[in-house]
């Protein structure tokens, strides 16, 4: 008789939001949902509230109910974006459920945040994480921030960073103009107006730009696009929007360029590495570490 697959082992992976969204750390949870079934676990999608990390009280308590119709003993993969912020959920599940945190990187390190909101987030998620039997991250980078800032025992943690599914054989490149790349949301947080604010210097030369990325602050987009128009580049830069297949974006490019105030992996980097492109990039958290020297 043919050997039998050990039975399945299940996990519930709590995801607030759209999982198609088109970010980095939903492609992470996407391919965890993805791979893990070959390795012999069940992966049960537990959707949140995509109010979520600005979680209202009703998202809060949608959240604390789906985990507590779990059974007693059942394990959680829990994505960061809420996890962060659901402290008292955690605090009160804790020790019924088998608790292990995702995070991508600290909610409060996101750009922008009042003092008082980085405050808030760095002591809820702090209380959070304090509950999870374990706690997995992307990066080294981040794995030592959890450290020093969060206090998460290095017993507790493991990273887990993302791989690529990008070719083996970069495309040949294209002589002539060059062709700009920069992939990542239209937050404060990427730094697209420090880009265009270095191509607005670099008109003389022969170049287009096309930036990447969903809306993930409407304001942003629009300081933005004034931005492009107030420096003249209307038509040399280019706001496109979310895309389904950023492979196609790589492998059209001649360079890439993130300049990203904090990440806590630099999925876009690592994608245009693995496409063959030079990078330029800010040495910020895991970048400088992902990013060698003869490449960026």
């Amino acid at each position: 008789m043919p050997e039998l697959p050990p039975p399945a082992r299940t996990v519930h992976f709590a995801i607030p939001g759209d999982l198609d969204r088109l970010t980095g750390g939903y492609g992470y949870d996407r391919a965890l949902i993805a791979h893990l079934p070959a390795l012999g676990w069940e992966v049960r999608h537990l959707p949140l509230s995509g109010g979520f990390p600005g979680a209202s009280p009703v998202d809060l308590a949608a959240a604390g109910a789906a985990l507590a119709a779990l059974p007693d003993g059942a394990l959680v993969l829990a994505d960061g974006l809420a996890f962060g912020v659901m402290e008292a959920v955690a605090q009160a599940e804790a020790a019924r459920l088998r608790i292990v945190a995702l995070v991508h990187h600290p909610l409060a390190d996101e750009t922008g945040l009042a003092p008082a909101e980085v405050a808030h987030l760095a002591a809820s998620e702090r209380a959070a994480l304090a509950c999870a039997r374990a706690v997995i991250c992307t990066s080294p980078s981040t794995a030592r921030r959890l450290v020093a800032g969060f206090a998460v025992p290095p017993g507790r943690l493991a990273v887990a960073e993302p791989g690529t599914d990008a070719p083996a054989e970069p495309p040949p490149r294209a002589g002539g103009r060059v062709r700009v790349l920069s992939v990542g949301a239209l937050s404060s947080r990427k730094g697209h107006d420090v880009l265009i604010s270095a191509l607005a210097g670099l008109t003389a030369l022969d170049w287009q730009a096309r930036i990447v990325g969903p809306v993930a602050d409407p304001a942003v987009a629009a300081a933005l696009a004034a931005q492009i128009a107030a420096a003249g580049l209307d038509g040399r830069v280019d706001l496109v929007g979310a895309v389904a297949d950023t492979g196609r974006e790589y492998a059209d490019a001649d360079l890439f360029a993130l300049a990203t105030r904090y990440e806590g992996y630099g999925m876009a980097y690592a994608e245009a590495l693995a496409h063959g492109l030079p990078v330029v990039g800010s040495r910020t958290g895991p970048v400088a570490e992902l990013v060698p020297c003869d490449a960026g």
